[in-house]
């Protein structure tokens, strides 16, 4: 899961990203309106955890632009602002949730599950298919009730394919996954998660579509 998280308190969004990239998420933080529009111009992100006060523009603002251009990425409000009023603007807005500063870091991200759950129309919180079932809220994976032991990127990996079984992923989407834009991509580390998870799973259960990407092979 890719977060845009849009905070310009320096030390906040430092917590934010090791603390959500510690529950499995691939985060990206900008510290400006700006910054946020050139992000969701260029990027895709699964969800957005926007600051309502921001040093060039309200973060409300920037919600309404989303909404009105169409972005229906989930978005959660995150503020020290939390008068009813003030949630209840946010909501209807265009917000998805809304969470008040100070906050518990593992509630923002199980808030920041549920919403990315919602927007991807699932009831479960759980990914399963082909005999594996993945739980994002513990990072926990098994095969027909096994435990299995993968790395960060070997889950995030089996996450994205999940999320829609039987449908083609191209290597660039599972790259956006995998690596914020300051981190490096290896030209093959796509190619290498794929051959450690077949390793692992079986080496039928991920289909290799020649010339478009991957899929969770289900049976026709």
């Amino acid at each position: 899961m890719r977060i845009l998280v849009v905070e310009d308190d320096p030390v906040l969004a430092d917590g934010l990203k090791v603390g959500l990239g510690l529950a499995g998420m691939t985060v990206d933080c900008v510290g400006t309106c700006a910054d946020a529009r050139a992000a969701l111009s260029t990027s895709v992100f699964d969800t957005v955890v926007l600051d309502l006060m921001l040093p060039d523009g309200s973060g409300l603002d920037l919600l309404r632009e989303m909404r009105g251009s169409g972005n229906q990425t989930p978005v959660l409000l995150l503020t020290a602002m939390d008068e009813t009023s003030d949630r209840i603007r946010g909501l209807d807005t265009g917000a998805d949730d809304y969470l008040g500063k100070p906050f518990d870091l593992d509630e923002l991200g199980a808030r920041v599950r549920a919403i990315a759950r919602r927007g991807s129309g699932r009831a479960s919180p759980c990914l399963a298919a082909a005999g594996i079932m993945l739980d994002p809220s513990n990072l926990s994976v098994a095969l027909h009730g096994v435990p299995l032991s993968l790395s960060r990127r070997e889950f995030s990996v089996l996450a994205a394919l999940l999320e829609r079984p039987g449908t083609v992923r191209s290597k660039a989407e599972i790259e956006d996954r995998l690596y914020g834009w300051q981190e490096e991509i290896e030209s093959n580390a796509v190619e290498v998660h794929i051959h450690h998870l077949r390793a692992k799973i079986g080496r039928d259960v991920i289909e290799t579509v020649r010339g478009l990407g991957y899929r969770i092979r289900v049976p026709s």
